[in-house]
């Protein structure tokens, strides 16, 4: 196969502001590589969808080591994983590009999902904001049908907090919907025990990152004694070794990993991460990275392979004015793909020149 790969830069818009307790995302900046089969004419599309301060890939001259590294997949034909373990957003995006050529469809993995049968389930996703704006968006979630719902915190008032996550359990039991939080690192040491305390009060089923990455003698700790499941998410960030990621897993001993392959390896690092997770009876689920619905569609199609039974943070599509257009939709608190009515590979690409 001869190979032509080119990249397309791109500028997501938020249609309200995201807020983390990192900050708040206005715009998402994205790189589409176009792989083109150049004997056959065939093309796949990928997605490279770093985060600025949280990828570990992401830097000013991201686009200029994309394009090296694309030379030298092009010059072999072949993605050297190896080569790309520091690179998690660029290798996404290769070998979901990859796929497609393989498969020249947007169905990436044949599964239930792709045959129209089933959605996957998903949770609703609460924005940190005001305790008035994260009250109207919780009751938007529970009327759309969303039976778990995954709050952001850390960014306003803890007690404030408190008030919603009460308001929210008196409306709503624990059979009713499924809590989770995410801290984002937010907590400081000497009072996430406390603050973890306090939350356990609301049957929380788990908290993201409750302190900063990189502190892993300390997350053991809460991990050990926190009344609520602990997640790790940024705490994977920039492990791409098979012996660090065994080595973080028996060190923490989490309830759950959070898997997003735009930040933790692709899908074969990924892939990495669940069979170690299988192996020490961790739990796990996938998330998407802010991607828009290029990414969005290859990580719900490779999650549908992996028979999820719990909901999976799969829902961030929605959130860009200018998003990419293929058939993906929310129903209830499930997503699907409608195979019949995916655009050809060649409307989307002139989408992205037209539009960036």
């Amino acid at each position: 196969m001869s190979l032509r790969i080119e990249i397309l830069p791109y500028r997501l818009h938020f249609k309200q502001p995201a807020g983390t307790s990192r900050g708040v995302y206005t715009a998402h900046d994205v790189w589409y590589v176009v792989a083109t089969d150049t004997c056959t004419g065939v093309q796949g599309v990928g997605e490279c969808a770093p985060l600025l301060d949280l990828s570990c890939d992401y830097s000013a001259d991201y686009a200029v080591v994309l394009r090296r590294l694309c030379d030298e997949v092009c010059r072999t034909s072949a993605i050297d994983y190896e080569l790309f373990r520091p690179y998690p957003s660029m290798l996404f995006g290769l070998e979901t590009a990859f796929r497609q050529l393989e498969r020249q469809s947007w169905l990436l993995w044949s599964s239930p999902l792709t045959s129209g049968e089933q959605g996957i389930p998903i949770n609703g996703l609460v924005w940190m904001g005001s305790f008035d704006e994260m009250l109207r968006r919780t009751d938007e979630k529970l009327q759309l049908g969303f039976h778990c719902v995954k709050i952001k915190i850390g960014a306003i008032d803890f007690e404030k907090e408190i008030a919603l996550i009460e308001h929210l359990r008196s409306k709503y039991d624990a059979s009713r919907i499924q809590l989770r939080l995410d801290a984002n690192g937010a907590f400081a040491l000497s009072d996430a025990l406390r603050k973890l305390e306090r939350l356990s009060a609301f049957d929380v089923h788990s908290i993201e990152q409750p302190i900063r990455a990189g502190q892993w003698t300390e997350m053991a700790r809460l991990c050990r004694q926190s009344p609520i499941p602990i997640a790790l998410d940024e705490e994977l960030i920039g492990v791409a070794q098979p012996n660090e990621k065994q080595r973080l897993l028996d060190t923490i001993r989490p309830q759950y990993i959070v898997l997003k392959p735009s930040l933790h390896g692709g899908i074969s690092g990924a892939e990495e991460w669940i069979s170690l997770a299988r192996e020490r009876n961790t739990g796990y689920w996938i998330t998407s990275a802010l991607e828009s619905n290029i990414g969005l569609n290859a990580i719900a199609q490779w999650t549908a392979t992996l028979k999820p039974q719990m909901p999976q943070g799969l829902g961030t599509g929605a959130l860009y004015v200018n998003n990419i257009d293929l058939p993906l939709r929310i129903t209830g608190d499930k997503l699907f793909v409608d195979a019949r009515n995916y655009p050809s590979v060649e409307q989307v690409i002139e989408t992205v020149k037209t539009i960036s």
